[in-house]
């Protein structure tokens, strides 16, 4: 009995609260527009990820990764689209949302 290891939790990516308001505020425009339906949430030991869904039952149309470990190269965040591709990449989230925000503006004739 001398060999015990503690037990220990695996530690885990998640989304600070200003991150997740952000990325929920951004999820209620696009449910308001008629765009998504459903979203996930994966909080892992390496990455967190947000997908949002036109179905329930399809892939996700976008997923919003954190990925500290890519802090300091590429950006911590990654926008992927549909197929996987990756279509933004940063260092603040405000950044990587902007495609997705710039699907809400529509032009106002005056």
């Amino acid at each position: 009995m001398d060999n015990v290891a503690p037990l220990r939790p695996p530690s885990q990516i998640a989304f600070n609260r200003i991150e997740l308001d952000r990325i929920l505020s951004l999820y209620g425009r696009m449910v308001a527009a008629g765009h998504w339906r459903d979203y996930a949430l994966d909080l892992g030991a390496k990455t967190a990820s947000f997908s949002a869904f036109r179905r329930t039952a399809e892939n996700p149309e976008v997923r919003i990764v954190k990925d500290p470990a890519l802090r300091l190269k590429q950006g911590e965040w990654i926008l992927y689209g549909e197929g996987g591709v990756v279509l933004k990449r940063g260092h603040d989230l405000a950044g990587v949302l902007a495609p997705i925000e710039r699907r809400l503006l529509k032009l106002v004739e005056a």
